[in-house]
């Protein structure tokens, strides 16, 4: 199977039989919001043999800039450092993980792919379906062998003033990957301002895992992404957060589905919300 067509999710027992692999990475990139210190936490009390962590605050995001959102995309040149710091090359074959539903793993999933690195995989169902196959754990850190790779500017992201642009001549389709509480302006506890985008569709990306939270398969996700798709016939799509994490699961969903021209808006609506001159609804 090529790189090509290659699936973007690895089993537990597929990526155990991956290890040891001189040209696989792994990236442990659990995290949880609110609480800085717990991915790497929990990255030190066990992880996947071999695995390297990735902190979502200085690794997959830049630091807070005024007029930005929570988590900015780090620049290209400090991108292409931090995969030199883990030992990836541009022959790796990567696989991401985070605690269980890939929606911090998608983060660097995304972030590779918009790079134009396409050998990347996130492990469906996280480290909790690695613990459920009683695959080994280790403690040890990793020693990598630096590498130097090329800085790539990130493809496929949109920024706000064209969003301004795109959503006046709904030429685009943006979908919100917050849960519908959010999206509707209450239980708002991480932003300043409740609501949404005026214009946006709610998708929450829970909606594409099943009970054991790993994504549903390929049949599944085009059936409930259906009215989307249909609308992204005239109107490609358009993913958004609330600070650009949880859009890329819902990315991820969207390329098993077959819809690889989605992008991101990577500021989501953290940054939206910078300027008062921009609407929100409820």
């Amino acid at each position: 199977m090529t790189s090509q067509t290659k699936s973007p999710l690895v089993s537990a027992a597929a990526l155990h039989a991956m290890l040891g692999s001189p040209d696989v990475r792994v990236v442990d990139c659990r995290y949880e919001l609110g609480k800085q210190a717990w991915g790497r936490g929990a990255y030190e009390a066990g992880h996947i043999p071999g695995a390297v962590f990735a902190s979502m605050d200085h690794d997959l995001a830049g630091p807070r800039q005024p007029h930005k959102g929570r988590h900015p995309l780090p620049s290209s040149a400090a991108f292409a450092t931090t995969l030199g710091r883990w030992g990836i090359a541009q022959t790796s074959q990567v696989v991401t993980y985070d605690q269980g539903n890939g929606a911090c793993a998608a983060r660097l999933w995304w972030m590779l792919r918009a790079c134009g690195y396409p050998n990347v995989q996130v492990l469906n169902g996280g480290y909790a379906s690695w613990l459920a196959a009683d695959l080994p754990t280790t403690t040890d850190e990793p020693t990598s062998r630096p590498t130097h790779m090329p800085v790539r500017e990130f493809a496929g992201v949109v920024h706000s003033d064209e969003l301004v642009t795109a959503l006046a001549a709904r030429s685009i389709t943006l979908v919100d990957a917050r849960g519908a509480d959010r999206f509707a302006g209450q239980n708002e506890v991480i932003d300043p301002i409740a609501g949404h985008v005026p214009g946006a569709h709610n998708h929450p990306f829970t909606g594409n895992l099943d009970a054991t939270q790993r994504l549903l398969d390929a049949d599944e996700l085009r059936a409930r992404w259906a009215p989307l798709l249909q609308s992204a016939r005239t109107a490609p799509i358009v993913a958004m957060c609330g600070s650009g994490i949880t859009a890329c699961h819902n990315l991820l969903a969207l390329e098993l589905a077959g819809y690889r021209h989605a992008r991101l808006y990577a500021g989501s609506f953290s940054e939206w919300i910078t300027d008062p001159a921009r609407p929100v609804e409820t």
